[in-house]
């Protein structure tokens, strides 16, 4: 803004130094002068031939009424008639062709009894011209100057205003702070800009509070996989102990070999099963955090091919530790799907039904406009109607499980809605009172 007002300024000084400088090289009375000009030589003749046929009457109408400042002089250079506003008593002929002023002398009969002197040198027209110049050209340079402040104004207010905002803006968004809003005033030509700016600042935080929040869900979630883990490992250590103090008393009872009865096979037995047990849990919990880790770093993928539908039976019966599961006949079509993906589906599903209802699993089929229909359905609590549609939100756990203590980390179903929607189908979870329904919809080849 400082330079603009310096070559303001210094326009304006040259404008008025050459007005100046107009006006001193006008200023001599010579220049453009003409006193022969043909205008002022008819004038003067026709005052000449009047004055010549009225001598003896000077003051008759045809003389005073010419539209000129002359005057008559007689021989002697005394006045016999003047027509003018000017000084004339120190009149004469010479004195008329120092001041360049048009004359002629009067005859009657070829002999000379006086004068005619115009008082115009020729300049009276520049004179005029020049004042009328100057003038305009002073209007001009006002005009000028003052479009130059308005545009000035219009510079400050529309670019150099709008930059210095978004300089700041430019500082806060670099030092953080992105509740700031941009100002933003649609009549300039950065408006649009000033938009896209704000914008950029509401998504920036945004992307800053996502982050923040993702950060502390996987704080979260090393906290409750830390818990989680936990207690299988500690089943592991006492089941493990418990097995080793076992194998220790019959070794320091036997003399040369070791007899196992039934009873304590029985009891190795159970305490290998929970051992698997505690194993598979630690499985489940590192499969988990695993497939959530893959989904943020968007490698969460799906290989879908064209499989028959019986191999859905095949992955139930895979999944179904507790053999609770019931189901009925599986239709006889085509569906592509990534196999794997899918156990894995279907094995979160029966997992979070041994989990939360431990009761007989009904499993349904059905077709529906170039779907499979699913239906896994066990009769547990259920999930209040309000919830059911974040039990597919990732770390999400129901309100009466959160404070139960049953483990879980709130990732099964999330991953396994996931799953069904990169295989282009879709999981639809349903709640009637009489436990939880989960439909997988599942596309035909």
């Amino acid at each position: 803004m400082k330079r603009y007002i310096g070559i303001a300024a210094a326009a304006a000084v040259m404008i008025f130094a050459g007005v100046i400088l107009l006006a001193l090289l006008t200023s001599g009375d010579d220049l453009f002068a003409d006193s022969g000009s043909r205008e002022r030589i008819v004038v003067l003749n026709d005052i000449a031939r009047t004055a010549e046929a009225h001598r003896s009457e000077l003051n008759i109408p045809e003389i005073s009424g010419f539209d000129a400042d002359f005057v008559i002089l007689d021989t002697t250079d005394n006045v016999l008639y003047a027509h003018a506003d000017k000084d004339i008593e120190k009149l004469s002929v010479e004195a008329a062709i120092m001041q360049r002023y048009p004359y002629r002398y009067l005859t009657d009969g070829g002999s000379v009894w006086g004068s005619v002197i115009l008082l115009d040198d020729g300049t009276n027209g520049y004179r005029t011209l020049r004042v009328r110049f100057i003038a305009g050209v002073c209007i001009c340079c006002a005009v000028i100057l003052i479009g130059m402040i308005v545009f000035g104004v219009y510079i400050k207010r529309n670019i150099i205003t709008p930059f210095i905002k978004m300089k700041k803006f430019a500082g806060n968004v670099a030092a953080g702070r992105l509740d700031e809003p941009l100002e933003m005033d649609r009549d300039n030509i950065f408006g649009a800009f000033s938009e896209s700016f704000d914008i950029m600042r509401e998504e920036l935080s945004e992307s800053r509070k996502r982050e923040l929040e993702l950060q502390k869900k996987e704080r979260e979630l090393v906290a409750a996989l830390s818990h989680d883990l936990k207690t299988p490992v500690t089943g592991i250590k006492l089941a493990a102990e418990l097995l080793q103090m076992r194998l220790s008393v019959k070794s320091e009872t036997a003399e040369n070999e070791i007899i196992f009865v039934k009873d304590d096979m029985e009891k190795m037995s159970e305490d290998a099963e929970g051992i698997l047990k505690k194993a598979e849990q630690i499985d489940v919990l590192v499969s988990d955090l695993f497939a959530s880790t893959l989904d943020d770093l968007g490698e969460f993928k799906v290989n879908c091919c064209d499989e028959n539908a019986a191999v859905l039976a095949d992955i139930v019966k895979s999944c179904d530790d507790r053999k609770l599961a019931v189901m009925g006949e599986v239709p006889t079509v085509i569906v592509h799907i990534d196999t794997k993906r899918m156990s894995q589906v279907i094995g979160n599903i029966i997992s979070n039904s041994y989990k939360y209802a431990n009761t007989v699993i009904e499993i349904g089929y059905g077709l529906s406009e170039g779907f499979l229909e699913m239906r896994i359905r066990d009769h547990g609590q259920g999930v209040p109607v309000d919830e059911l549609d974040l039990i597919t939100n990732k770390f999400y756990r129901g309100r009466q499980w959160t404070d139960s203590g049953t483990d879980g980390n709130g990732l099964g179903l999330y991953i396994a809605k996931t799953l069904m929607q990169k295989m282009n189908g879709d999981l639809i979870a349903e709640s009637n009172g009489d436990g939880l329904a989960i439909t997988l919809v599942i596309p035909l080849s």
